[in-house]
């Protein structure tokens, strides 16, 4: 009998769910990172073209446009939305700025995901972790991810990293002045702080 006891513990110890990890508590929050992060992205993607029009408590509605700089061109609208965009969908100006909170926070989530423990916890800062963020939103979450930018500093070359996100310049096999300089400001950001 006492076996059978003794088997119901190994088994039991063997089924116990793994301790989760306590979250870093000098990691940035949600809101530090967006207080920074905002302005940054909306700087650079602005909302494309804008029509009056009467769905928008403001009067404002952002109209879809097509961006031929990403390969393949694709339908934009707001700041810098694709998803399920079609050609001429308008949306009112505040349903913009709360889908780009949305979509923030999504590639945010989804980046963190790429990070060590030790980054979030140590390396990031609220403006480190916007200008990841903004390179995320611009090129996509595994791009970011899988980036030299996000290995160097997972490795703690943090001035490594963010001068690593200046490489994402081109769009089309060709360097884009637009990116350049939004790069740069990435760049310059993501330093701030180190000596």
């Amino acid at each position: 009998m006492r076996w059978l006891l003794g088997l119901a513990v190994i088994f039991a110890g063997a089924m116990s769910v793994a301790p989760q990890a306590t979250p870093a508590t000098d990691a940035p929050t949600w809101d530090q990172t967006v207080e920074v992060l905002v302005p940054l992205v909306t700087r650079w993607e602005g909302t494309g073209p804008t029509v009056p029009c009467e769905e928008s408590a403001e009067g404002i509605c952002a109209r879809a446009y097509l961006d031929t700089i990403a390969e393949p061109d694709v339908w934009t609208v707001c700041y810098g939305d694709t998803d399920g965009v079609t050609p001429n969908e308008l949306r009112p100006i505040e349903d913009c700025r709360v889908q780009l909170g949305d979509n923030l926070q999504r590639y945010r989530d989804g980046l963190h995901g790429y990070f060590t423990e030790e980054t979030i916890a140590d390396r990031l800062t609220p403006e480190r972790d916007a200008a990841y963020t903004s390179l995320a939103y611009n090129v996509g979450i595994a791009g970011a991810g899988r980036s030299t930018a996000t290995r160097r500093l997972n490795a703690g070359d943090v001035r490594g990293g963010c001068n690593a996100i200046g490489w994402w310049n081109r769009a089309g096999g060709r360097v884009i002045r637009g990116l350049v300089n939004r790069r740069a400001d990435e760049v310059a950001l993501c330093l701030e702080g180190l000596a």
